[in-house]
């Protein structure tokens, strides 16, 4: 029987906790014993790292039951375990984004940036929804989102925060979280694609209202009022159904 892995909390592992993961990629099944000989650590020391890693979603535990005896347990490696013992993908990010702006058929390219736009807001998107379903909130008014956005942003080193404009919320980025892949393109396909990955994620249409590349304090995305997403919805709806 193998546990589900928990939420995962996207925090900066500590070296130590690395260096299990380290030890555990070749994906099999790990117990106590192979890791404290593995690592040249006490037992306790295993464990604690064990228990934080299971924590980040980083592992899951399995229970061994043998004859009559006490149940052990051994411990897999989850995607998102390999996900953080793997390199840093900063280098490979690079040079797919220079790859995607510098092709020269307009309709493909864009193509490309929604693709990745809305993947990357269903992400956002999914850690929200799972965040909610744990404390069984019920609450999912448009403030609500922005402020949970912000949240789960702040978590994946982002910094982020919440005003408003009237009665709509404003979400405030401090500092672009990509600056070498927005220095990469002079159309500001970056922006592009930040207004609408927060778009999926919010499942609610928003605008870059401000922008650091302008002079501003921050880069500013404002909420487009609810009765013209509903409106903008019923359009794309409209035009899905011509299309088929």
């Amino acid at each position: 029987m193998t546990n589900k892995p928990r939420t995962v909390v996207h925090e900066e592992l500590r070296s130590v906790d690395r260096e299990l993961l380290l030890a555990m990629r070749s994906g099999d099944a790990f117990d106590i014993g192979d890791l404290t000989e593995s690592l040249g650590v006490t037992a306790t020391a295993v464990r604690q790292r064990v228990e934080r890693l299971l924590e980040r979603g980083c592992l899951v535990r399995e229970k061994v039951v043998s004859g009559r005896g006490r149940p052990t347990y051994r411990y897999i490696m989850t995607l998102e375990g390999h996900r953080r013992a793997g390199a840093n993908p900063a280098d490979l990010a690079d040079s797919m984004w220079r790859t995607i702006i510098e092709i020269e058929d307009e309709e493909l390219r864009e193509s490309l940036l929604q693709t990745v736009a809305t993947k990357l807001g269903q992400r956002f998107a999914n850690v929200m929804d799972a965040h909610r379903s744990e404390t069984q909130s019920e609450v999912t008014s448009l403030q609500h989102r922005f402020d949970h956005l912000s949240e789960v942003m702040a978590s994946n080193h982002i910094a982020a925060s919440v005003s408003c404009d009237g009665n709509l919320p404003v979400l405030d980025i401090e500092s672009c979280p990509y600056p070498s892949l927005t220095e990469a393109s002079d159309d500001r396909a970056m922006c592009k694609l930040e207004e609408k990955m927060l778009s999926e994620a919010l499942g609610h249409p928003v605008h870059l209202s401000s922008c650091r590349l302008d002079g501003d304090q921050c880069c500013q995305f404002s909420a487009g009022p609810i009765a013209t997403a509903i409106a903008d919805t019923g359009q794309d709806n409209q035009s899905s159904t011509a299309t088929v």
